[in-house]
């Protein structure tokens, strides 16, 4: 019985080395991202929308997106934004993101040093695992593509975990109400949760953790969403999956096969030398939210790339902790696990972005910040996607996309901020040289920087200037 209760407690004595690493590890992703975004790499999609959106709480503005015209809750339901505009109304700072995002996923390891002490492991096993959880590649790539909600949410998935081996119900129901508030894609994961207590045989924990998820499914798709969004309904599921076809046939010729076995192959390559069949439970959590990646009409739900993967992230170390890990034969481990993590993460991580791809537009950093420097707080401003995020703490900015045909003289911007020569993410040079054509027939006041920057201020009366 003592030998129960220790492995149901979390031990006292969490050493005061992995908070500092945690610490540390944090701060080095948040410099990360930060530079990353100094070097004009992130975007409209999807730090333009979220910093947007926490400068309109924090202003007591209505928090409607002028770049999809969607309230924040209409979006994935993350009511834990309003906690992001708590803050943005003390400072307004993208760096509340960045930063936030950063720590929340380096300290996921102290609720995983629980859940190792919770399956009896040694403490070098115990560091073993966090250090695991660090060298995700998927973690590190989360951490520079701008921000996501749900990063804030990886511990309380992580302690929730080990809050139902624990047989902590309320802390555990509570901590899935707040995975519940950063993204309604984690519904996917409650369910999986639900799929694994099944598994298990823990009935009332499987129907808590199906009827919580399967009522905010319904409480966002048949009341919230359609609530904001003027009676439609969530409109993810028709751009992720209306290219599956109506029969199975339909839906076996549409999948990428090659690329579905390559994101198998990724997502296991790191830890699936330490499942075993003691393991099957824990991966099976994950099942739902793999399916929709597996099936959605976006390559991007099937890389390491981007953070859709990330909470199969944590599946898959809390599966080596209850597989490998815990295995008699695991002498060695340390050693050659760590090489074998480090080597996937060298192969599937970018920081090597950061020695040619992230330098791109280094050259203009200068031009852009004269331009800046010449955009009033209370104008509203069309620019590229990589500058949204620069000028995004104001009530109308977006970026002018590919399919967009409507005539400049019809629209309500005051000032274009664009450059054709590098149009960024989803739009085109095209639009953007008839844009700036037409600000110019208008009699738009126009400056153009060496770089092809050009700025366009409607109601000036300076004529056209080309700075050196």
């Amino acid at each position: 019985m003592a030998a129960l209760a220790v492995r149901l407690t979390p031990h006292r004595s969490t050493p005061a080395a992995l908070w500092w690493c945690s610490a540390v590890l944090g701060l080095l992703g948040w410099g990360c991202s930060a530079l990353r975004h100094q070097l004009l790499q992130s975007n409209a999609y999807d730090l333009g929308l979220f910093d947007q959106w926490a400068w309109l709480i924090g202003r007591g503005l209505e928090p409607v997106s002028s770049m999809e015209h969607v309230h924040v809750l209409a979006d994935h339901g993350a009511w834990l934004l309003y906690g992001a505009g708590a803050a943005y109304g003390l400072l307004p700072s993208v760096h509340w993101l960045f930063a936030s995002q950063a720590i929340a996923l380096s300290f996921t390891a102290i609720p995983i040093w629980w859940l190792s002490q919770q399956a009896g492991l040694s403490p070098k096993h115990c560091w073993l695992a966090c250090a695991l959880w660090w060298l995700q590649p998927v973690v590190f790539n989360t951490i520079l593509f701008d921000f996501h909600p749900e990063t804030w949410v990886m511990p309380a998935f992580a302690l929730a975990l080990w809050a139902e081996r624990a047989e902590k119900p309320r802390l555990w129901f509570a901590l899935l109400l707040l995975m519940l508030g950063a993204r309604d894609g984690l519904i996917l994961v409650i369910a999986g949760m639900a799929l694994d207590l099944g598994w298990r045989q823990r009935w009332r924990w499987c129907a808590a953790a199906g009827g919580l998820s399967t009522g905010w499914l319904f409480i966002l798709s048949q009341r919230l969403y359609p609530l904001l969004r003027g009676g439609s309904g969530p409109k993810a599921a028709e751009r992720m999956f209306g290219h599956l076809g109506d029969g199975f046939s339909s839906l076996v010729s549409s999948l990428e096969w090659g690329e579905i076995a390559f994101y198998l192959l990724i997502l296991s390559l790191p830890l699936g030398w330490l499942w075993r069949r003691s393991s099957r439970s824990t991966l099976l959590i994950g099942s739902p939210l793999l399916l929709v990646n597996l099936l959605s009409a976006s390559a991007s739900y099937r890389t390491l790339v981007h953070h859709y993967s990330l909470p199969l992230a944590l599946i898959a170390v809390v599966a080596a902790i209850r597989g490998g890990l815990q295995s008699p034969s695991r002498r060695g481990i340390p050693t050659w696990g760590l090489i074998w993590a480090t080597a996937c993460w060298l192969a599937l991580a970018k920081p090597w972005f950061f020695t040619g791809p992230y330098l791109e537009r280094q050259s203009d950093l200068e031009d852009v910040r004269d331009a800046i420097a010449l955009i009033q707080p209370n104008d509203s401003v069309l620019t590229t996607s990589y500058l949204v995020p620069q000028l995004s703490h104001r009530s109308a900015i977006a970026f002018p996309k590919r399919s967009s045909r409507r005539p400049l003289a019809e629209t309500s911007w005051s000032v274009l901020l664009l450059n054709p020569k590098d149009p960024g993410w989803g739009s085109s040079a095209r639009v953007q040289r008839s844009l700036l054509d037409q600000a110019q027939a208008n009699g738009w006041s126009c400056q153009r920087w060496p770089s092809s920057l050009n700025l366009c201020q409607k109601g000036e009366t300076q004529p056209n200037v080309s700075k050196r």
